[in-house]
């Protein structure tokens, strides 16, 4: 499993972004977006959220999630 960012909770504060050690989060335009290769589940991002917008769950079902 790896990050997955909630687009209807996240209000694009970046601090997700300064949080992660291995970068595995990138702005795509206005949102963050989590590159499942580079996360190590540390589970920084999600501490640091202010807005409860990062989850972790599997790749399959946050796509059928969206």
């Amino acid at each position: 499993m790896s990050a997955y960012i909630l687009e209807k909770l996240c209000r694009s504060c970046k601090r997700c972004l300064n949080a992660c050690p291995n970068e595995a989060i990138k702005m795509v335009g206005p949102q963050p977006v989590v590159q499942p290769e580079l996360c190590v589940e540390c589970e920084e991002c999600m501490e640091v959220c202010m807005h409860g917008a990062i989850t972790f769950r599997a790749d399959k079902e946050a796509q059928a999630n969206g």
